[in-house]
C-alpha cells in the first residue's frame, strides 16, 4: 500500500497546503488502490477520475489560501447524491442510466470547499435497508471478511475508507445508514444534528429524518470533514450557520467526560450477547480512568412505532410516484415501506409525531445529567452477505427489515447527534462499533469526548486494510 494512503487524511491535507504533493499525485495513488482493491469488495461503483482532474487543475491554478479545507482532497460521494455530469443511480434500476445535470447542495458545498470527487460509493436501492446491495451494482463485501455484508445505507463509503481507497467519505443518515457500516468496518461515522450540514430539499421541505454527515478512519479526520460540510445554505431551509470555532481544534483536545449512562439494549430491542458485552468493557475502561458510569437510559418505550411510522411516512412523501410509474422495478422491502406509508392514517402520524415529541423531551432532560449516553452502534457483528436483513436476534424474530436498525434510531427520533467509534472485535475479529449520543446541537462536546475514548480504548491504526 502507497504511504500515502496510510496517511491521516489531515496529513495529506496539510502535505497539500504546503505543496509537497498535489491533487492530481493523490487521484493517481487512489486511482492504483482503487484497481487493486475495488473488484474484491465493490465499494466504488461509478468512478469519475476524469472529471476529477480537471476539477483538481483548476484548484492548482488558484493560491493554496483559496483552495479551501481540503484544498483539492479527493472524497467520494455516496451514490443517494448527484454530483453534475456523472452516472447517479440511487442503486435503482429506474435511474441506472441517469447522468446527473446538477450537483446537490452537498457537493457544491463541498467542492468549494476543496473536495474533488473521484467516486460515487454504493449504496442499497434508495438507501433502503441495512445492507448494501443492488440490482444496478451488487453487493459490496466487509474487508474484514469478504463473505460478510458492511451494513448500509453507506456501505461503499465505510469500505472504501477501511481499505484505503478513501481518506474521507461523504455518508448519509436516517436509522443508522452510516453509523451501522461504520460499526461493522471498523471506522468512525457521525451523524450531526439536524440542519448541521446543508443539502438539496426534494420532497419533505422540513425534514429532519435524513442527515447528511462525515465519515472517516478517526475522530480527528471526521472533524475536518464535517468543518468542510458545515455552512448555512439557502437552498436549505433548515441549514445552520457554521460556528464560531471549527471542530477540527475541538478534536484535537480530548475531553474527558465526568459522567456518562450505558445501556446494552437502550431497552427497546434485543442485542447480541457479545456485541453488548463488548460495549460494557469499553465502559469499563472509562471507569477505569475515573468517569463515573451508570448503566441507565430514559424511556424509550416509544421508539419502535414512532421510528417505523415516521420513516414510513418519508417513503410515501418521496417516493410515491414511482410506486406508481415504475412499481416492477423496485425492491419488496422499498414497496412495503412505501405502501405502509401510503396506508398510514391522520391519527396515526398525529401519535408518532407526539410519540416523537416526547422522546426528544426525555432525552434531553435525561443527557442533562450524563455528558453522553453510550450503547452499540449495531446489535449484532457483520452478517453473511446472503442474508437480506437481520431477521432475528437473541431469540426474538423481528417483523419488519429495519427493526434490527431501531438502537440507532432512537438518537434519530431525539434529533441527537450520534458517533459510531470502534471499540473492540468479536472472538472471530470482527469489528464492533460504541454508539455515542450527545445532546441536540451538542457536537463539540461529542467530538471531545470521542476523541478521548477513542485514546483510552487505543486499538490502534486498525484500517487502512487489504481486504480478507
Amino acid at each position: 500500500m502507497h504511504e500515502l494512503l496510510r496517511a491521516s487524511a489531515r496529513e495529506v491535507v496539510g502535505r497539500l497546503k504546503a505543496g509537497e504533493v498535489s491533487p492530481l499525485e493523490c487521484l493517481a495513488v487512489l486511482r492504483e488502490r482503487v484497481a487493486a482493491v475495488n473488484p474484491k469488495v465493490n465499494a466504488l461503483v461509478t468512478l469519475c477520475f476524469d472529471r476529477a482532474e480537471i476539477f483538481a487543475k483548476m484548484k492548482m491554478e488558484e493560491p493554496v489560501y483559496k483552495r479551501g479545507l481540503l484544498a483539492g482532497l479527493p472524497v467520494p460521494i455516496k451514490d443517494l447524491t448527484d454530483v453534475a455530469g456523472v452516472r447517479s443511480t440511487q442503486g435503482s434500476r429506474i435511474f441506472a442510466d441517469n447522468i446527473a445535470k446538477s450537483s446537490d447542495i452537498l457537493v457544491q458545498h463541498l467542492e468549494n470547499e476543496g473536495g474533488v470527487v473521484f467516486a460515487m460509493s454504493n449504496t442499497p436501492e434508495f438507501g433502503a435497508g441495512g445492507h448494501t446491495f443492488n440490482d444496478v451494482f451488487g453487493v459490496t463485501r466487509n474487508p474484514w471478511n469478504t463473505a460478510l455484508s458492511a451494513a448500509g445505507s453507506s456501505g461503499g463509503a465505510a469500505v472504501a475508507l477501511a481499505t484505503g481507497m478513501a481518506w474521507l467519505a461523504h455518508g448519509s443518515d436516517m436509522g443508522g445508514s452510516l453509523r451501522s457500516p461504520a460499526s461493522f468496518c471498523g471506522v468512525v461515522g457521525l451523524r450531526p444534528s439536524p440542519g448541521r450540514v446543508a443539502a438539496s430539499v426534494f420532497s419533505k421541505i422540513d425534514g429532519t429524518l435524513g442527515v447528511e454527515g462525515p465519515m472517516a478512519r478517526d475522530v480527528q479526520d471526521l472533524a475536518l470533514l464535517l468543518d468542510a460540510m458545515t455552512g448555512a445554505e439557502r437552498g436549505d431551509p433548515l441549514s445552520l450557520p457554521r460556528e464560531e470555532y471549527n471542530y477540527q481544534t475541538i478534536a484535537k483536545l480530548p475531553r474527558k467526560p465526568k459522567r456518562i449512562a450505558v445501556s446494552r439494549n437502550l431497552g427497546v430491542t434485543p442485542v447480541d450477547p457479545e456485541v453488548a458485552d463488548i460495549i460494557m468493557a469499553a465502559a469499563k475502561k472509562f471507569e477505569a480512568e475515573g468517569v463515573i458510569v451508570e448503566e441507565a437510559h430514559p424511556d424509550l418505550s416509544e421508539a419502535m412505532h414512532c421510528f417505523q411510522t415516521l420513516r414510513a411516512l418519508g417513503f410515501a412523501t418521496g417516493m410515491r410516484a414511482l410506486l406508481r410509474e415504475h412499481r416492477d422495478l423496485l425492491k419488496p422491502e422499498v414497496i412495503w415501506n412505501i405502501e405502509k406509508g401510503l396506508a398510514l392514517s391522520g391519527e396515526e402520524i398525529a401519535v408518532a409525531e407526539a410519540e416523537r415529541g416526547a422522546m426528544f423531551r426525555k432525552m434531553h432532560q435525561f443527557l442533562s445529567t450524563y455528558d453522553v449516553l453510550l450503547c452499540p452502534a449495531t446489535i449484532v457483528p457483520p452478517f453473511p452477505i446472503e442474508q437480506r436483513y437481520v431477521t432475528h436476534c437473541a431469540g426474538v424474530e423481528f417483523e419488519t427489515y429495519v427493526d434490527w436498525l431501531l438502537i440507532a434510531g432512537v438518537a434519530t427520533m431525539c434529533a441527537c447527534p450520534a458517533m459510531s467509534l470502534p471499540c473492540g472485535f468479536t472472538k472471530t475479529r470482527l469489528p464492533v462499533g460504541l454508539q455515542v449520543i450527545a445532546p441536540n446541537r451538542q457536537e463539540p462536546k461529542l467530538l471531545g469526548m470521542a476523541r478521548w475514548m477513542e485514546d483510552v480504548l487505543a486499538l490502534g491504526e486498525i484500517t487502512p486494510m487489504d481486504p480478507r
